[in-house]
Parts: structure tokens; sequence; C-alpha cells
């Protein structure tokens, strides 16, 4: 009996043993789809690759490969949610590059790999069964990156077809492309290079019979019709890709697992939940006088008294099971009332906006505010300008792999605990935060002037939430930018439409009926099939980001749900141009100033310092921060004209005693020794000016290895020729040597003249130094 248990982890060890390797055979056969899309080829395949995973598959574009895997456990998670993770990682070796950190591996993940694990997330997400609660993991790995074809796209495809072709519950495939356009014209998966030239730049993700399930938009202020007309072509090109996938679906013959238990609450306990707090339900969802906190509040005492009753009536059911019960009751009167009543639970019509106020320039040592108020959601946003130094540089890893370079605008969004009446940690970022200051940022830049010559940052602090505060960043920091006096091109406003919707009983993937809200709260976002955000000027559109909680949405949905957002987003341009309706003509009094210093290639040495001693000094007692723009000009920005003062009273400081004087080729001066060194002396021609070196060679036709064999000594007199400069190192040449022949000469005398000056806050500063 001894030997029996002894043998216990060796069977253990050899099941385990035994369940990868029919994981590993069922995955054993190679298989490949092509798919056309235009006149590009996308190549989907499996079985070659990371085989015990559940599901693997490499996606390839011209020579950009991406690896994704799939992996769920058979075990539930003890999460009352899908505890699904998404991370797409950027490899160097990928693009033939080494990282540069101290210890030549990746570290951390960058801003762009969160994105795009997002984006990723959003596509697949919708598609797991409801109640499916087991930890799954993909992972997407860079296998190789060209730097042509942009590596984001593939990776959706990857993770489409890894689960699709693993043995994990999910409602797939899916397909995603990207849509640009060039001159008008549409382009299916354009190159980087064609990129830099698109005015869009369209993610689409769709599922089978034309469905949309993801769209990720940024755009440079494109028509409506041409952007639905963009959806419509990604959505087509995706069902190509839905295909393939399918088609290697039917061939490796998969069979999805049969989960041991999914989490969802019984019908008898959820007809006996609606029995006891339908109708306390309704009532508090009917009453338009709740805000958010005391409509949470009400729903809370409610949920309580239920959920105690049906533990009483049912002592052996689960905690899960009570409290999902209470919430399908809630969930369903919500959507009732806006489906059979056309109500919503603040009052407000489907299409009507909530109240909205805005105000700028509320801080006045600020370079730009502006507060704006919808509702319960109130952002403030404050604007920064910095020098171009302080632009965002990426590192050479992203910039080979995603093509993300340097940008000198920038929005960060922050979302404090208290925002929602919530205790929490501070600091640091989040993903969510991240993706709604992407999202805010990508509808303000197309309106941000290419040659400004500062760095901006917005900041846009939520301060109350209750629904698409990335939206109203988008608005407030519209407004301060105006404030600041930035020339932007146009206003910008943003709205989130939500959706609530009714399945068709014989066809749950299809939608019976359904209401688009505009403006929607944030219970009806949570309670709600979609959050569809839309931002842009007056004639287009700037941003787009649609997150779906179904299956998928038919293209009609979407056009309807593009056509009310942008009839929003007129009307709340219309109130915010009431508060300021175009940019300031002038910037702040107190905001930045950079002038530029030019300084002659023989001055350079005295202005720089030893080892840039003197700049250095300059930027920590002044503030000011000091680049170089060519040879001979130096940009100096100052956070304040106060600190510009400073920088140029410091400048003319430390070149008071550097005076260059009108000299004339091949005239004939007085010098003064003020040095003796083995190879030569230092002279000056005038008192103010920085000593030379007379080599040697120069002091007399006859050679001499030291000064003192002609008998000079410091402070003496002697008569040299100027012969300009030196082109390559701005030297003065001086000879004493030629001057030893009989000719006659006429020695000249000298008119000051300062070679280094500063531009003045009008002008740019200018050389009269010869």
């Amino acid at each position: 009996m001894r030997h029996l248990f002894r043998l216990g982890p060796s069977f253990a060890q050899l099941n385990v043993r035994l369940s990868h390797q029919s994981v590993w055979s069922s995955h054993g056969t190679i298989r490949k789809v092509g798919v056309d899309l235009g006149d590009k080829k996308l190549e989907i395949s499996t079985g070659r690759l990371a085989r015990f995973a559940d599901g693997s598959a490499v996606v390839q574009l011209g020579d950009t490969t991406v690896m994704v895997t799939a992996v769920s456990k058979t075990k539930p998670s003890p999460s009352q949610f899908m505890p699904l993770v998404v991370d797409y990682r950027q490899k160097a070796a990928a693009a033939g590059r080494i990282p540069t950190n101290h210890l030549r591996r990746e570290l951390g993940t960058t801003d762009n790999e969160i994105l795009t694990s997002r984006l990723i997330d959003r596509c697949i997400r919708p598609l797991f069964p409801a109640g499916y609660f087991y930890d799954t993991q993909v992972l997407c790995n860079l296998l190789a990156v060209d730097g042509v074809n942009d590596p984001d796209v593939l990776a959706i495809n990857g993770a489409s077809a890894a689960l699709a072709l693993s043995d994990i519950p999910w409602n797939g495939p899916i397909g995603a492309v990207r849509i640009g356009m060039v001159a008008g014209e549409f382009l299916v998966n354009p190159t980087r290079k064609e990129m830099a030239g698109s005015v869009l730049n369209l993610i689409v993700a769709g599922a089978p019979s034309s469905q949309v399930v993801m769209i990720e938009a940024s755009a440079e202020n494109v028509l409506q019709q041409d952007f639905c007309h963009a959806v419509k072509l990604g959505v087509k090109h995706t069902q190509q890709i839905i295909f393939g996938i399918q088609q290697m679906a039917r061939e490796q013959k998969v069979t999805k697992r049969t989960p041991p238990k999914i989490f969802s609450a019984s019908n008898e306990i959820v007809e006996q939940a609606r029995k006891l707090a339908s109708e306390k339900v309704y009532a508090v969802f009917t009453d338009h006088g709740h805000d958010k906190i005391s409509r949470d509040d009400a729903i809370n005492k409610v949920r309580l008294e239920t959920e105690e009753q049906l533990k009483e009536k049912y002592p052996q059911a689960e905690p899960f099971e009570v409290i999902e019960s209470f919430n399908t009751v809630s969930k369903e009167v919500f959507r009732n009332l806006v489906l059979n009543e056309y109500k919503r639970c603040d009052g407000r019509e489907l299409t009507s906006l909530r109240n909205i106020s805005c105000e700028v320039d509320i801080l006045k040592p600020l370079h730009g505010s502006a507060l704006f108020q919808r509702g319960q959601t109130q952002v403030l946003c404050s604007v920064t300008f910095d020098s171009l130094e302080s632009s965002v540089k990426t590192d050479i890893i992203t910039t080979a792999l995603s093509g993300v370079k340097d940008k000198n605008f920038m929005l960060h969004y922050e979302f404090p605990p208290y925002a929602t009446n919530e205790t929490g940690k501070m600091g640091g970022m989040n993903r969510r935060e991240m993706g709604h200051g992407a999202l805010a940022e990508k509808a303000l830049r197309p309106i941000i002037p290419k040659d400004f010559p500062f760095t901006i940052r917005v900041t846009s602090e939520v301060l109350e939430s209750n629904g698409s505060s990335s939206m109203a960043s988008a608005c407030g920091g519209s407004l301060a930018l105006m404030d600041a006096g930035v020339p932007i091109s146009s206003a910008v406003a943003g709205v989130a439409v939500g959706l609530i919707s009714k399945p068709n009983p014989e066809k749950p993937t299809e939608i019976q009926d359904y209401r688009l809200l505009t403006d929607i709260l944030g219970i009806e976002d949570y309670l709600g099939d979609m959050d569809f955000k839309l931002a842009g000027t007056s004639k287009g559109i700037n941003a787009l980001q649609a997150d779906v909680k179904i299956p998928g949405l038919p293209l009609k949905v979407v056009m309807e749900a593009i056509q009310q957002a942008t009839v929003a987003k007129k009307e709340i341009l219309a109130i915010m141009n009431k508060t300021i309706a175009k940019s300031r003509a002038t910037r702040k009094e107190n905001g930045p100033v950079v002038e530029n210093v030019r300084v002659p290639v023989s001055r350079r040495a005295r202005f720089v310092g030893p080892g840039g001693y003197n700049l250095r000094r300059l930027q920590a007692q002044t503030g000011v921060t000091i680049s170089q723009v060519d040879e001979e000009t130096f940009s100096v920005f100052a956070p304040t004209p106060g600190a510009m003062n400073e920088a140029q009273e410091f400048i003319t400081e430390i070149c008071k005693d550097d005076q260059e004087l009108q000299l004339e080729f091949g005239a004939v001066y007085t010098a003064t020794i003020v040095e003796i060194r083995d190879i030569g002396v230092m002279v000056k021609l005038y008192p103010n000016m920085s000593a030379v070196l007379l080599h040697n060679s120069q002091l007399d036709h006859k050679r001499i290895k030291h000064p003192s064999a002609l008998g000079f000594e410091v402070g003496q007199l002697i008569q040299v020729k100027y012969f300009g400069r030196d082109p390559t190192d701005g030297r003065m040449r001086l000879s004493r040597k030629v001057l030893q022949s009989p000719a006659a000469t006429v020695v000249k005398t000298l008119s000051e003249k300062q070679s280094i000056t500063v531009g003045t806050s009008n002008d740019q500063a200018t050389s009269t130094s010869s």
C-alpha cells in the first residue's frame, strides 16, 4: 500500500504529460490559408509553433510576422468576471535591434504595447460566453517586423485564429483590417510610408454576417460620408479573413470544450428576485430627481433587502447566484424602460444632451485653462507650454517596431478616485487612463499647428464622473487650447452614444429591436450594449472609438450611431462657441518666450564655456533651456519673460569681456604680450578680447624653440599682421614674421563693436561681427 502511495505523484505527472501530448498532437498538422486583401496577401498558419498552447497561430503580411497563443484554464477562477489578459509585447530582436537599457533586455511595457493590448482585448472579449469565468491569456509575440507593415492588425487576426483553432469556448472568429485614405483613395492595410500621408487611420474588427465588433480611428477632419464608406469597406474585407479562419477550423475539426460550470443565476431564483424587486427598481429608475450617488444608494438599498430575502428562501444558493439574480432583474427593468417606454433614468429624451456649461481662464497663472461640465461629469483642463526639447521622445525599439516617433503635443488624462465618491491609490498609470487619454489626444492632435514653436501638454483632470469623461476631456482640451492662444484650426467636441438592444429569440446573434442613446450616463454605459465615442470639428471626424458588449453590431446601427453623434457634436460646439469661439490673438503675458542667439564660430567657445560650463550655469540659474539650432544659432527657451530677461543679463555678463572689433584683413596692429609659453606667446590686440596664440613659427624668420630667444617679456608691445580667421575652428590668424621684411606698414586703429547679441522679444538676435 505504501508503494502505491509513492506512485501517486508519478501517476499525476504522467496524466499531465499525457494531457500535454494530446494537445501537442492535436496541433501537429501544419495548416495554412492565404487571404487576398487588395494587392497584399495575408497568410495565417498553425501547427508548427507553440503546440502546447490551447491555440496558436502565426500571421504574416509581407515580412512582418506575429505569433499569437491562447491558453485557458479548466478550473474556474474565483473572480466574478471574465478574467481575460491580453499581452502584446514588442521584441527588439524582431526589428534587428538590441535594447539600449543597462540590462540590454526588454523591461516593462511601453505605451504602445498597452494601447495595442487594449485594442485586441476589446475585439475578442465580447465573444466569450456569458458566465465563462476561467483564467484566459492571449499572448502576442512579434517574431519579425519589416518596417513596412504594422504588426498590430496582424496581432488581432492572430488572436482570432488562435482562439478559433483552440477548444476554448469562443463565439468567433473575427477579422480586422486597417483602412487609410490618401488623396481621396482608400487603402486596405496600407504601409507605414502610405500611412504617413494618410488623413485616416481606421482599424475595424468585424464578425460573421458583416457585423462590427470594434472600431478605433484617428482622422484629420474626415467627412462623415467618407468615414462611413471606410467602415463599410473595412467590414467587407474582414469577411474574407473570417472565411479563411473558419476554413482552417473545419479542416482541423475543432471541438470546443464544455466548461464544468457556467456562472449564471438559476431561472427560479431570478423569477423570485423579479417578484421581490422589479417594482422597487422601476420606481427608482423612473424617479428623475435622482443623481448618480442617490440613485446608486437607492438601488443598493433595494439590493440588500432583496438579497436577504433570497438567502432566506434559498439557503443553499451560492452568493454569486443571489447577487447575479438581482443584477439580472435590475438590468432587465432598466433596459425595458428604454426599449418599451422610451424613458431614460434622468428624464431626458433618447437624443437629448445633458446640461453643458463652459468656463475658460479660471486659473490665471496657467498658460491656458478651462472647466467643462456636462451633467455630473466635470473636467478641468490645463495647457502648458515648454521647449521643443521637452517633446516625447520614443525609444529606438518602439520607433522601429511601431513607427511611433517624437511628438510635441500630448494629452494626459487623470481619473482620481474621488471623481466617483471612492477611495483608492493615487499615482501611477493604469490602462484605462492611458486609453482614455490617447483617445482625447487623437481628437485634438489634427487641429494643432505643425510649426508651433513650443511643446504642448494638455492635462485633463476628471473632478466628477458620470459617463463620457474622455469626450469631456476633448471638449475641455479644445477650450483650454483656445484660451492659451494656440492657433488651432477649429474647435473640437466629443460625445458618447449608447445602445440598448433586444436580441432575436430565434437567432441570438441578431438584433430584433434597439434604441440609440445620446450622451450616455455611467449607468447607461454599464447596463447597455455599446460605448460609441465620436469627436471632431464642425466639418468632420477626428477620432472614433466603438466598444461593443454584444457579439456584433449590424452596419445599419453603426451608421445611425455616427449620424446621431454628429448631430450632437454640432450642438455641443454651438454651446462651446458661446464661451470662446476662436483662439486668443496673443498668448498670455506670463507665457514662455523663445529667442535666438547668434554666436559666430569664433566666439562659440567663449559662449559655451569649458565643457559647456557657461550653458549649464545659465540653465541652472535662470531656468531657461538652450538648444543649438545650427552652426551659429542657439535657441533660448524661457518659461516666463522674467526668466528671459535674466538670461539676457547673464549672456551679456559672460560676453562683456569678449568684444570683437572690426579687423581688416592684411592690416597691421599693435599687440600686447600677456603670457609666454613654450610654443609661442599669448597676445591681445585690445583689452577686452580673449588672448590668442602667436606661434613660434610666426614670430621670426629664424627658427626658434622658445620665445625668450627673442627677448620677449610680458607686457611688451609688438606689431602683428592680421590674416583673418581659420575657416575650420574660427581661430584668429596673426603673424609677426611677415613684418620682419623692410616693407612699410601702417598700424590700424580699432573701433569697438559687440559680437554676441541676444534677440529682443520681437526680433531674432543678429551679429554684426565679421
